[in-house]
Order: structure tokens, then sequence, then C-alpha cells
């Protein structure tokens, strides 16, 4: 959680930090995980302090985001493994929800569509790091410019609500989001599978 003051240049890492890894996620990978690992860890660390402490929580945040970058930096095939297991539970939740089973998956099939993830994403690591990059980087972008854009929903997950930092996530009079995520991130996975994420 961060003073509301600095929504504008949380959103603006957001954004630069979404761009890095929806356009160059697999050929900056370790980048990207550091990123993203400052982010999760400033974002636990300054939720745990009190609102109106703003040094408290700025040194929280910071103090968290090195743990957490450092922590993902050296994480690799770990970090890898996560995005597949992520990547098998969006699955088994998106496919729950559209064919409409009615509320969540059952834990088993989660577990099981994690662990199918898992061993696909050590498998497949290249193709997984950039669909996971080019994804995650998109919804980040538009988490941004959203709070850029002035969106009080947006603004408080650039800035002070670490837990709507995600897609499922509806942000009110914005349902043109989910589209805009999808398309961005198939844009981003063309470009790193046909430029930046090439190999070499």
């Amino acid at each position: 959680m961060l003073p509301t003051s600095f929504e504008l240049p949380a959103a603006i890492a957001l954004v630069l930090g979404g761009a890095v890894a929806c356009f160059a996620g697999y050929r900056l990978f370790r980048l990207v995980l550091a990123i993203y690992g400052f982010i999760a860890g400033a974002m636990m660390a300054s939720s745990a302090m009190a609102s109106s402490n703003t040094l408290g929580m700025l040194a929280a945040a910071l103090a968290g985001g090195l743990v957490g970058a450092v922590l993902l930096f050296f994480a690799y095939f770990v970090a890898i493994a996560l995005a597949g297991a992520g990547l098998g539970v969006l699955l088994v939740n998106l496919g729950w929800g559209r064919f409409s089973f009615g509320g969540d998956p059952p834990w088993t099939l989660v577990l099981l569509f994690a662990a199918l993830g898992t061993i696909v994403a050590l498998l497949l690591q290249r193709y997984v790091i950039i669909i996971a990059t080019a994804f995650s980087g998109a919804w980040t972008i538009l988490i941004g410019a959203l709070a850029l854009t002035g969106n009080r929903q947006a603004a408080r997950a650039a800035s002070s609500d670490v837990w709507i930092l995600y897609p499922f996530t509806p942000i009110r009079g914005a349902t043109w989001v989910p589209l805009a995520w999808v398309a961005l991130g198939l844009f981003g996975t063309a470009i790193q599978l046909g430029v930046t994420g090439k190999k070499k």
C-alpha cells in the first residue's frame, strides 16, 4: 500500500515494466522476473504498514521490492515452473467459467492443471516464457494506463491494493478491458515470437 501521491509514479512504472515484459519478456526474462518480484515484494511489504506512516510505507516497499526482485531473479527455474502452474490454473478457471459449471473448479482439478502446467512449462520453456510474459505484461500495461487516465479502481491497483493486480477483477465501466488484454497479449506474443524472442 503506497500513499495516494505515489499513484502517478506507480502507474508509470507499471506501464514501462509491463511493456518490457509484454514485448521483450523472453529476451529479458531475468529482468522481467526482477521487475515483477520488485512489484510483488513492494506491494506486500508496504501493505503491512499503517497508511498514516508514509516514510515507513516507502521504506517497507523499497525493502520488500528489493527482496522480491532478488528472489525472483535467482529463482529462474522456479519462476518458469510457477509460470506454468499459473497458466494451468488460469486455463482451468477460464474453462470452468466458460462452460458455466457454477462456482469454482474443484481443488483437485486446479491442482492437476497446476501440475500439468508445471511439467509443460519445464518442457517448453521458451514458449511458456513468451506467453506468460506477454500476457502478464499486457495486464500490467492496462492497469498502469487506466490508472494514468484516472480510473480510480486501476489507480488503487497501481498504488495501494495488492489483491486486485490480476485480470479477473472486473473494472466497473470498462467491459472492453478483458478484450484489450487478450489482444495486447496476443500482439506481445507475436512480437516476441517474430522479433525479440527469436533464438540466436
